[in-house]
């Protein structure tokens, strides 16, 4: 569906069940900027829940990376000002997911100088586009 993401050779994912812990299980980049989608698993289907992402351009052109892909991806506040680490994994057991698969993008690096800021806006209005509303765990653009 993004298509837009296969030019960036620095990307991967990771399974996360209720029973791991995220920090262990995320093999995202800690020195990196960019972003990452959540896919849900439950009985048997599959579907997209939340983009996320890490860093952003300032109004002076400046880049602004307060926290790196890896720590935004455990750390970031969540349904509220609960870190991912804790809220994820609530709201796994709340809403009956087996596990997320969550891919990441390092968008802004050394070979990439695309803001994951503006490219999440990209992917959420494609999305909305699509599905007519944005992914559950997205609030807004």
């Amino acid at each position: 569906m993004f298509d837009i993401l296969n030019k960036y050779t620095s990307q991967g994912n990771f399974f996360l069940t209720p029973e791991k812990d995220l920090p262990s299980v995320c093999n995202a980049p800690a020195d990196t900027h960019g972003i990452f989608i959540i896919y849900a698993l439950k009985k048997g289907r599959v579907e997209l829940i939340y983009i996320g992402h890490s860093g952003k351009v300032e109004k002076d052109g400046s880049f602004s990376n307060k926290s790196n892909l890896k720590d935004e991806i455990i750390n970031a506040n969540q349904f509220g000002k609960t870190p991912a680490h804790i809220a994820w994994k609530k709201q796994m057991t709340r809403e009956n997911i087996e596990a997320l698969n969550i891919y990441w993008y390092a968008t802004y690096n050394a070979n990439n100088k695309d803001c994951p800021e503006t490219l999440k806006k990209k992917l959420l209005r494609q999305h909305q586009d699509i599905f007519g509303s944005f992914p559950k765990w997205n609030k807004s653009v």
